[in-house]
């Protein structure tokens, strides 16, 4: 699935690297909110779907640092 494929690239970079992908995707978040805070966000799911990732990326840096 695609959820596992996702799982599987996340583990097999580096802490760093997966720091970096946070922030692009805690930014992305951000520009999404503010999207839908005026209106022109078309799909709200999206919303949804980054906060997840921004989970399992938070996961996998646990489960390294660990």
């Amino acid at each position: 699935m695609k959820i596992n494929k996702y799982l599987e690239d996340l583990r097999a970079k580096s802490v760093s690297e997966l720091n970096d992908e946070l922030v692009a995707a805690k930014k992305e978040l951000f520009n999404l909110r503010f999207q839908n805070a005026t209106n022109q966000l078309d799909n709200t799911s999206r919303i949804k779907e980054v906060r997840k990732n921004i989970a399992r990326i938070q996961t996998v840096i646990a489960q390294k640092n660990a």
